[in-house]
């Protein structure tokens, strides 16, 4: 016997609009991977280097900070293969940049979109975070030549730190592009003050300099709160696996660096679940807003 529109309303139907948030967007993998394909596609349109901006503008932003702080400040002669040391903290800065940048940017940029159908709107930040990690690769090709050159031997841990550190900011970038996104929407404002932290983020983080300058100024409690900012963090776990091999163990690492990186994993899953949660509250008024 048939059953009836309320029984299969109730069985089968969901109310448009809501859908199970990024869980919805694993089981679309295959509509995200075309997204990301779309957006790498768009970025490289009618450009004559194409892929090979993805290694100019590193490039050239490492040359700019080696000069600068490198030959002019000196900073080759205090750090250790120093521009090891910079370049493997500012893939990791470049990465978390574009991703937060571009996934607050998303839900506008897709607004045409966004209001025409219903996808999964989560779907947005995550692949602009796919999208920066894409452009992420070709630099690590760069660090990993680099560092084998100049005699790199990293052990499994140290193998595995490299791994953390891509993890932790991944996480953190997602769900910030999460939560300025959606507010983005509402209060363009949003986008103007993610570029003022993208700003600072070089500098808030070890990336120029080394953990010993800050806890010669910060107390302790300040210092521990600096060491588990998940930027903080994955950059150091860079450093740890890409930087201090080459070494020979000469340079001190920051002591707990262990535990700091695993409290930053905490804090971005964290990050990722209000990022969520604010979303799917504002989430019903993206299409209108926009």
């Amino acid at each position: 016997m048939s059953r009836t529109l309320a029984e299969t309303a109730r069985g089968e139907f969901v109310q448009p609009g809501h859908g199970a948030g990024l869980f919805d967007v694993v089981k679309r993998r295959y509509l995200l991977g075309l997204l990301v394909r779309k957006e790498v596609r768009v970025r490289y349109r009618g450009s004559v280097l194409g892929w090979l901006w993805s290694y100019v503008k590193p490039l050239t932003q490492f040359a700019v900070f080696f000069i600068a702080l490198g030959i002019f400040l000196q900073q080759n002669k205090s750090i250790a293969n120093y521009p090891i040391y910079m370049f493997s903290g500012l893939v990791v800065v470049n990465l978390f940049s574009e991703a937060f940048s571009n996934g607050t940017r998303s839900l506008v940029d897709n607004a045409p979109l966004i209001k025409k159908i219903y996808l999964p709107r989560e779907m947005f930040p995550v692949a602009s975070t796919l999208v920066a990690f894409v452009n992420f690769l070709p630099q690590i090709v760069v660090l990993f030549g680099v560092c084998l050159v100049v005699g790199w031997h990293p052990d499994l841990i140290q193998a595995l730190a490299f791994i953390l550190g891509t993890v932790i900011i991944l996480l953190f970038a997602t769900g910030l592009g999460m939560l300025f996104g959606s507010v983005n929407v509402l209060f363009r404002d949003a986008q103007n003050f993610v570029e003022l932290i993208v700003l600072v983020a070089t500098w808030a983080s070890p990336v120029l300099y080394q953990w010993q300058m800050v806890a010669k100024v910060l107390p302790p409690w300040l210092m521990f709160i600096y060491q588990i900012n998940p930027l903080t963090a994955a950059v150091e776990m860079f450093h740890a696996s890409f930087w201090f091999p080459t070494t020979s163990g000469s340079s001190p690492m920051p002591s707990s660096i262990t535990m700091h990186a695993l409290i930053a994993l905490l804090i971005s899953a964290i990050v990722i679940v209000a990022g969520q949660f604010l979303f799917r509250r504002l989430e019903g008024r993206f299409a209108q807003d926009l």
